[in-house]
């Protein structure tokens, strides 16, 4: 199997199963004007995030990581009347592409970005005793993904999901000798996972459009 095959396949379960939607492939257009990193979930997959919120009956959502807003519109998409969801992001540029992307999906009212270091903004969120969030997606830098782990579960409630996003990272999340700083925390990560006690986790290889990686799953204990 090769990367022509994966994408094929995307390419085809997308055209199948999403419809096509003009305030998402608008919101990839000007990400990709703005010169943004290539790093948005793809269209299945995000989804596949929109969908597991709706399961999870979400009425409050956590984004760690923005970039140009287009996970933050499946996510903000699947919240039911009055739900709220909070995205993080220290780019200014990024946050003012997402910003603008939100606005067209018609969900300004709905999203709050936040700009600063993603460790400033939960620490922020927790001195404002904010109320616990139903959904936390982590995709930011990886390295500090043991971090975000913590901080999450400080916002979590018995219940809450916790999603991880690149954790196979083309399998080099196998090299217990990697010197690759996400590497190592994504590693750590997911064995903080493994030892927490009051959690229950997985993780899944995935290929697809955006090449060979993974996403984590947990769920906090009641």
């Amino acid at each position: 199997m090769s990367q022509d095959v994966w994408s094929a396949v995307d390419n085809y379960i997308c055209g199948t199963l999403i419809a096509p939607d003009e305030a998402l492939a608008a919101a990839l257009r000007d990400s990709e004007a703005a010169d943004l990193p290539n790093h948005n979930v793809a269209p299945n997959q995000g989804k596949f995030l929109y969908l597991l919120s709706k399961m999870k009956n979400a009425r409050r959502i956590l984004e760690i990581g923005t970039l140009g807003g287009y996970s933050t519109i499946w996510l903000a998409r699947a919240l039911p009347a009055k739900g709220r969801l909070i995205s993080l992001e220290v780019n200014p540029a990024s946050a003012a592409i997402a910003t603008a992307n939100v606005a067209r999906a018609g969900l300004k009212d709905v999203v709050e970005i936040r700009l600063g270091t993603a460790l400033d903004s939960l620490k922020q969120l927790c001195e404002e005793a904010a109320d616990p969030f139903d959904v936390i997606f982590i995709d930011a830098d990886k390295r500090n993904n043991p971090a975000y782990l913590e901080w999450s579960l400080k916002l979590a409630r018995g219940g809450t999901a916790i999603i991880g996003d690149n954790v196979v990272r083309d399998g080099a999340v196998t090299e217990s000798s990697s010197a690759d700083p996400n590497v190592i925390g994504i590693r750590s990560f997911l064995t903080m996972m493994r030892d927490d006690p009051r959690l229950e986790a997985t993780a899944l290889q995935t290929v697809g459009s955006k090449g060979y990686d993974g996403f984590s799953l947990a769920i906090v204990r009641d």
